[in-house]
């Protein structure tokens, strides 16, 4: 499978990057013995939303078999020999190269949510994150019947809420759970809470979560778009 080369990028939030060596990883509170496991099995760890230090580290986080084994560490620029994206992972269909007997509920749907995004203007700026994305991007089933699809959705422009209703009202037809999170410039907003608030949302930024009503205005505070 052809990857994006590893260069001195300005890799994104829930970007997948592959560690060689993983000995490089430096710990936030030491390493836990699942972690060591389970980069045994997939040397992969994903781009986490926290300022980067000084240096050439990159906060990433590695996770387990389960929800609740999940570490934060730095990884050295150096040791990243591979990085995938999740727009990568949507622009190649990798889904399509998968056993059709073999796949999850939560990869099925994903030449059905290609076309949703892509008949509301979104197509390119998309891709599977979460276990569906660690899944795709490593060959390592993580998914289970019951997996939900967590989508990441570049959003540089504004959108206003009746776009987002129509998107989330689409998605929400799948026969699986689709949760949404909209990247805008300053921070990401779950697509759900920006459709059924009508206010205030909370951003998840780098310097930490707050409250806004605009997630696309630098301060958050301009009036809510329509």
């Amino acid at each position: 499978m052809p990857r994006d080369p590893p260069r001195d990028p300005r890799w994104p939030v829930h970007a997948l990057l592959r560690v060689c060596p993983i000995e490089a990883l430096v710990w936030e509170g030491g390493c836990p013995d699942w972690a060591r496991a389970s980069l045994r099995r997939a040397p992969w760890v994903v781009v986490r939303r926290c300022p980067r230090s000084s240096g050439l580290l990159w906060p990433v986080g590695v996770r387990g078999a389960v929800r609740a084994q999940r570490s934060s560490a730095w990884l050295p620029q150096a040791a990243v020999a591979e990085c995938i994206t999740p727009q990568w992972l949507a622009a190649e269909r990798v889904w399509q190269r998968l056993s059709v007997a073999d796949v999850s509920p939560a990869i099925a749907v994903l030449d059905e949510v290609a076309a949703i995004l892509a008949a509301q203007g979104h197509a390119g700026h998309w891709g599977p994150g979460g276990s569906v994305g660690f899944e795709l991007a490593t060959a390592l089933r993580c998914t289970t019947p019951d997996s939900d699809l967590d989508l990441v959705l570049q959003a540089d422009r504004p959108m206003a809420r009746s776009e987002a209703a129509r998107l989330y009202a689409d998605l929400a037809r799948l026969p699986v759970r689709v949760d949404v999170l909209l990247e805008t410039p300053h921070g990401a907003v779950s697509l759900s809470e920006f459709v059924h608030t009508g206010g205030v949302t909370l951003l998840r930024a780098a310097d930490g979560p707050r409250l806004v009503r605009n997630p696309w205005a630098a301060d958050g505070a301009a009036t809510s778009l329509a």
